[in-house]
């Protein structure tokens, strides 16, 4: 299907212009002012608003067991939501389970693929460390897998700091990018039972037994780990002002690390988890302070952080109430199962779907960040890094005709029935937001139309991956 998107504003991430997209056979072929076309072609009048590339999310977790549940959005449910705030590419994450790594991609393609509603690609966790796992990394490039994770906490996952320094070795020389989760696991490990034997239950406690010094100090021991091991690091969703001051510190040294926030880590504090519904707020890494938000606004603005994730993992607030999702009854248990014990609280929000418009509202907005900005951390950033430009993050000809036509106009009112995820809350309940997608583009097909799904099961891609090769 040929399609003319005209009269619109392109927005990358590093111009702002007038011009018309053409686009054949899912790509994007022609961008240009007044373009000729000839017939049978649809055409679609862009007066009036920003054309920008699809949305990447580099941070998601679908269909994701935990705590003796699953969180709540599978790759069909939470790449609808993701679709209808204006992304069209996320990255997943695939556990390590027993069996080869192969054996558990092949897993989550079992999960994902026939389900998939937008484009799609995969992070390996690396949480068990012996000679079998190391042997087989290299064999991650034949699929399309270039980016592992690492965990400096969780007992059964997080491995010793000389572990994590051969994974990183190891990938460096296969061009592969090192992710890292960063908290001080052993005094994570000992704070928690000692806060429970106080009798101190509620949801701030995980904040409390999580102390930001420990992502501090993680971060910079990872990056330290990395210069050692002469390898690029990006360190995933950054929620202390500390880590900020410390990516800078290394950045300034021209070390080729890299890091990512997320939309919660940027509004939320521990005051969040300190109301009588606190336990929507848990997450990990947890929220910390008004200051930790506001350095984390300075890191995105001066280019110190490099992507806006979202860490999207959602689990229904009270999961023994139905929700009416797409005509039928759903509920899966949920946040309640930690409603005496916060350490029993299923660990996850929604938020694939709200990064973009809340992004654009209160980042673009207020003058947080630019329009252009915008466009890198969100779509151009996470795709050069992973491995993905320009057949995604860019309007350029040839890419991939993913696009989003945004109404910078539009007031909304959000919240949970504006939003798509398959859950009974909304973390941004209520916000008045101006500006949010009209018409999402996946390939070329149109698949959100003024609030209306126009997608499908199975219509979405894996997405094989280059090795890494670009630092942002």
């Amino acid at each position: 299907m040929k399609t003319l998107i005209k009269n619109g504003t392109l927005i990358t991430a590093s111009e702002t212009f007038q011009a018309d997209i053409f686009i054949d056979s899912e790509k994007i072929i022609q961008v240009g002012v007044g373009l000729k076309v000839g017939e049978d072609v649809e055409i679609v009048d862009a007066s009036g608003k920003l054309i920008m590339p699809g949305g990447v999310d580099p941070h998601t977790h679908f269909d994701l067991p935990m705590f003796n549940t699953v969180s709540s959005d599978d790759h069909y449910t939470g790449h609808k939501a993701a679709a209808f705030g204006g992304t069209t590419t996320v990255i997943d994450f695939v556990p390590h389970e027993a069996g080869s790594l192969k054996e558990n991609i092949d897993n989550w393609h079992a999960k994902a693929d026939e389900k998939a509603a937008v484009d799609f690609s995969f992070h390996m966790n690396i949480t068990h460390y012996n000679d079998q796992v190391l042997a087989e990394i290299p064999s991650l490039l034949n699929e399309g897998v270039t980016s592992l994770k690492v965990f400096m906490a969780y007992k059964h996952m997080k491995l010793s700091d000389g572990q994590i320094f051969q994974v990183m070795r190891l990938a460096r020389d296969y061009q592969m990018l090192t992710m890292l989760h960063a908290e001080m696991g052993d005094v994570i490990d000992f704070l928690i039972p000692e806060a429970l034997a106080a009798g101190h239950t509620s949801p701030e406690w995980h904040a409390l037994t999580r102390p930001a010094w420990g992502a501090v100090e993680t971060t910079l021991r990872g990056i330290a780990i990395a210069a050692q091991a002469e390898a690029p690091l990006y360190v995933v969703h950054m929620n202390a002002g500390g880590e900020v001051d410390m990516l800078a510190y290394a950045r300034q040294r021209g070390l080729p690390v890299m890091g990512e926030t997320c939309p919660q880590y940027l509004f939320f504090t521990i005051d969040n988890l300190r109301r009588p519904d606190g336990a929507k707020w848990i997450c990990s890494p947890p929220m910390r302070t008004a200051a930790d938000n506001q350095r984390l606004w300075e890191g995105l603005s001066d280019g110190t952080l490099q992507t806006v994730g979202t860490d999207h993992c959602p689990f229904f607030y009270d999961g023994t109430r139905p929700i009416l999702y797409e005509g039928k009854e759903i509920a899966i248990p949920g946040k309640e199962l930690g409603k005496s014990d916060f350490t029993k609280i299923p660990n996850g929000l929604p938020a694939v779907g709200d990064r973009l418009p809340i992004l654009w509202t209160y980042g673009v907005g207020k003058g947080r960040i630019t329009a252009n900005q915008f466009v890198a951390l969100t779509s151009t950033n996470p795709a050069k890094i992973f491995g993905l430009y320009p057949q995604k993050g860019s309007l350029m000809p040839g890419a991939d005709a993913d696009i989003v036509i945004w109404d910078a106009e539009r007031r909304v009112t959000y919240g949970v029935r504006v939003a798509q995820h398959r859950t009974d809350y909304n973390l941004f309940e209520g916000w008045e937001l101006v500006g949010f997608p009209e018409k999402v583009f996946l390939r070329g097909h149109l698949i959100v139309d003024r609030g209306k799904w126009l997608g499908k099961t199975g219509m979405g891609r894996f997405l094989r991956r280059q090795p890494f090769s670009e630092l942002v």
